[in-house]
C-alpha cells in the first residue's frame, strides 16, 4: 500500500514535467521565424520546398525603385512587414537606370545591404532584384554586382536572387538565356544552393516561351509579371500550360491596377490571381511598399515606414493585400 501510494505520488511530477516540456516544445514552434521554420529553400518539380522538403509558399510584399523610394530601404519597414503585414519575403528592387546603380552604385548598394541585414535579423527571406530592362546591355555590371552580393552573403538562406527584373520584346533564346547563363555561373561560384529566379521575355509574361527552352542548373525557377487591370485570363491560361511542364515560377511583382500602377484597384481580377496563385502554390511578392500617388501603392502620400503599423496610412490597393496576407 506504501509502495502503491509512492509510485503514485512519482508518476504526478513525471507526468507534469513531461505536460509543460510538450507546452513549451510547441510554443518554442510557434516562435520561429520563417527562416527558421524554413531553412534553405528548393525548387523541385517546379514547386518549392523548406529544409525538410515540405511544399511552401512565400508571400510577400516588393519595395519600389530603390533610387526613388530610398525612405523605405530600412530595417523599421523590415520589422512592420514580417510583424504587422505577416509577410516572409520582402522584394528589394535596386533601380539599375535612371540614376540608380549605373549611376550611383555605392549608394544603392548600401540600400540593399541594409535591407538584407534587417531580413537575417527578422528572419525572412529578401529578393535582391536587378531592376532593370535593358540587363543584356549591363552586364558586366551585372556580374560586379552579383559576384559581391552572392560572396557577400551567399553563406545564409535567406538570399534570393533575381537576377533580372523585366525584360523587353527579346529573344529568349538569343539574348536571355547567355545572360542569365552568365549570372548564374557567377553567382554559383561563390553560392551553389540559394534560389535564383530569372526574368522571361515581354516585361515577365513569357514563361511559357521559356518553358519551351529552360535553363541549365540547379535551383533555378521562372520570373512571371502580371497587373490584374491588364493581364487576365489568357496569360493565365499560358501560365497552366507552363507548369503543366513543371517550370518552377515566382511571380515577383504583381499589381491591383493597371500595367502602369496607376488607375483603380481591380478587386475581382486580383482575386481571381491571387486565388489562381494559392491553388498553384506559385510564390508572389505584391508591387510595392511606396507612398507615391499611384493606385498601385501601398501607402498614402506623405506615409512612410513607421506607418506600416498603422491601416489608417493605407491605400486601397495596400489594404486589400494586407487583408490578404493577414487572413
Amino acid at each position: 500500500m506504501i509502495i502503491k501510494m509512492r509510485l503514485g505520488y512519482f508518476f504526478i511530477p513525471v507526468f507534469l514535467i513531461l505536460f509543460f516540456s510538450c507546452l513549451c516544445n510547441l510554443y518554442a514552434q510557434q516562435e520561429l521565424n520563417p527562416v527558421e521554420k524554413y531553412g534553405r529553400l528548393s525548387f523541385k518539380e517546379g514547386r518549392l520546398r523548406d529544409m525538410r522538403d515540405n511544399l511552401i509558399v512565400l508571400r510577400g510584399m516588393s519595395l519600389f525603385w530603390s533610387q526613388w523610394q530610398p525612405q523605405f530601404y530600412n530595417e523599421d519597414t523590415v520589422k512592420n512587414l514580417r510583424d504587422f503585414w505577416k509577410v516572409n519575403v520582402v522584394r528589394v528592387a535596386m533601380g539599375i537606370e535612371h540614376g540608380g546603380y549605373l549611376e550611383n552604385p555605392r549608394e544603392e548598394k548600401k540600400k540593399v545591404f541594409s535591407v538584407i541585414e534587417a531580413a537575417i535579423k527578422y528572419g525572412i527571406y529578401v529578393i535582391v532584384d536587378w531592376h532593370d530592362h535593358h540587363a543584356e546591355d549591363h552586364i558586366q555590371q551585372s556580374k560586379e554586382f552579383f559576384k559581391e552580393l552572392s560572396a557577400k552573403y551567399g553563406q545564409v538562406p535567406n538570399l534570393i536572387y533575381e537576377i533580372y527584373n523585366e525584360p523587353l520584346n527579346v529573344s529568349w533564346t538569343e539574348v536571355l538565356l547567355p545572360y542569365h547563363q552568365q549570372i548564374i555561373t557567377t553567382i554559383r561560384k561563390n553560392d551553389s544552393e540559394n534560389l535564383i529566379i530569372c526574368g522571361t521575355p515581354n516585361w515577365s509574361q513569357g514563361v511559357l516561351e521559356a518553358s519551351r527552352n529552360p535553363l541549365e542548373g540547379f535551383n533555378l525557377a521562372y520570373t512571371l509579371h502580371f497587373y490584374a487591370g491588364t493581364h487576365s485570363a489568357k496569360l493565365r491560361d499560358q501560365v497552366s500550360e507552363a507548369l503543366k511542364t513543371g517550370m518552377p515560377i515566382f511571380v515577383t511583382e504583381f499589381g491591383t491596377t493597371l500595367a502602369d500602377g496607376d488607375g483603380q484597384v481591380f478587386y475581382k481580377e486580383s482575386n481571381i490571381w491571387l486565388d489562381f496563385m494559392t491553388k498553384n502554390q506559385v510564390s508572389w511578392c505584391n508591387w510595392s511598399i511606396s507612398n507615391k500617388a499611384e493606385a498601385s501603392s501601398a501607402l498614402l502620400p506623405q506615409s512612410d515606414s513607421s506607418d506600416l503599423n498603422n491601416p489608417r496610412y493605407f491605400s486601397e490597393s495596400g489594404y486589400f493585400i494586407y487583408n490578404r496576407l493577414t487572413h
